[in-house]
């Protein structure tokens, strides 16, 4: 509960409960923290207890905390019955943002094709994209919708 409390947080609490409850009085307010915090647990762990047998022997193997998000996620990933780790290990992000960057610079990235072969012409449906778009003549005019407006 307490992990990321050191010594020098552990001292200066020492001294400020020292000195709003009084060196007289510390030894007392220790007890009844320390008894509430008991009756905490002891609550939590019966409220944990009533809700495994409510939910029956089904649910035998339930723990509170795969309810973390976190814990969940990772106890899924774990469990590969789903194929998870084959997707992720089939996926690589390195290549597929390669293959996308040659693709905007116009790079040719299938090596087997020939190069006399054009990218337009080879059916992959790539964009030369070092090409300027052809330019409609100035007097032209784009094609006008009346039913549009």
């Amino acid at each position: 509960m307490f992990n990321d409390i050191g010594l020098p947080e552990l001292a200066t609490l020492i001294v400020l409960a020292t000195l709003v409850f009084g060196p007289d009085k510390l030894p007392k307010v220790i007890q009844d923290v320390t008894r509430t915090i008991r009756k905490i647990r002891e609550f939590s762990e019966s409220a944990k207890q009533d809700i495994r047998q409510e939910l029956g022997p089904e649910f035998k193997d339930f723990e509170f905390e795969d309810l973390n998000p976190r814990t969940f996620i990772r106890k899924q990933l774990d469990n590969d019955d789903l194929g998870l780790k084959e997707i992720r290990n089939g996926f690589d992000l390195k290549k597929e943002m390669a293959e996308v960057t040659d693709a905007v610079q116009g790079r040719d990235t299938d090596h087997s094709s020939s190069p006399s072969s054009s990218s337009a012409s080879s059916g992959g449906g790539r964009i030369d994209m070092t090409k300027r778009p052809e330019e409609p003549g100035r007097d032209e005019r784009p094609p006008f919708d009346a039913d549009a407006t």
